[in-house]
């Protein structure tokens, strides 16, 4: 069974920063795409950050040059570091990574349970 444990979240005030943590662990042949997303109540899940298997990064639009997406590939662990926050971006944060559980299988999704971050002006 894969998991995926989430970590970091919590209170801010407007322009400070916090940085969430994601650890995949369980029975895994390999660990693809890794990223976050966010959803924040009434509105849509959306992309914060994602980065593959060689590293390529991939930012929303409203958090590009605010936060940085970076992997441990050895742990697989994803971090992300967010910096001069906004009240928008108050939302749950929900870690996800492609997992193939066999070399046989195809590569699924996996999901935390998402950690909460309120960001107060």
């Amino acid at each position: 069974q894969v998991q995926l444990v989430e970590s970091g979240g919590g209170l801010v005030q407007a322009g400070g920063s916090l940085r969430l943590s994601c650890a995949a662990s369980g029975s895994m042949f390999s660990v693809n795409t890794m990223g976050w997303y966010r959803q924040a109540p009434g509105n849509q899940r959306e992309l914060v950050a994602s980065i593959d298997i060689i590293g390529l990064r991939n930012y929303g639009d409203s958090v590009r040059g605010r936060f940085t997406i970076s992997r441990d590939y050895e742990r697989n662990t994803v971090y992300l570091q967010m910096n001069s926050l906004k009240p928008e971006d108050t939302a749950v944060y929900y870690c996800t990574a492609g997992v193939k559980v066999t070399m046989y299988q195809p590569s699924q999704p996996y999901w935390g349970q998402g950690t909460q971050v309120t960001v107060s002006s």
